[in-house]
């Protein structure tokens, strides 16, 4: 094969290979969006932890070990979710005290539970990142 047969098949071999490429990337993207989803979304920790009582709980501290677990998984999905409003360093800064403090529950620091209290002020979330509605 001479040399400008051999440019030729180079040319389409990598023509074809950045089109499987275009063709690919889509989809291997959205894969992974789909697996750095947060575990739980923002509504289903305000449902469970907040509404429902399991923040109370393991604040007055009645939890079981398997409950203050959960209350640190769902806070660690608040920081890995996106603000519904405001800024994402606002929020990284709130949802982080939150499950630091969350932390410190689960494995049993001296005055964690004063500082869950404090960390998981609802105004100070809302004010800055409840959608308005």
């Amino acid at each position: 094969m001479s040399k400008s047969g051999r440019r030729a098949s180079l040319a389409a071999t990598l023509s074809l290979l950045f089109l499987a490429i275009a063709a690919v990337a889509p989809f291997a993207l959205a894969a992974e969006d789909e697996e750095k989803k947060p575990k739980h979304t923002t509504k289903e920790v305000m449902e469970k932890a907040m509404k429902g009582g399991l923040l109370k709980k393991v604040a007055g501290g009645e939890a079981t070990e398997e409950e203050k677990k959960e209350l640190l998984d769902m806070f660690i999905s608040l920081v890995e979710n996106k603000p519904p409003r405001g800024e994402m360093e606002s929020w990284h800064n709130l949802a982080g005290a939150s499950a630091l403090a969350a932390a410190k529950m689960v494995v049993g620091r001296d005055g964690a539970a004063d500082e869950l209290k404090a960390a998981t002020n609802c105004k100070a979330c809302h004010s800055q990142h409840k959608p308005e509605e």
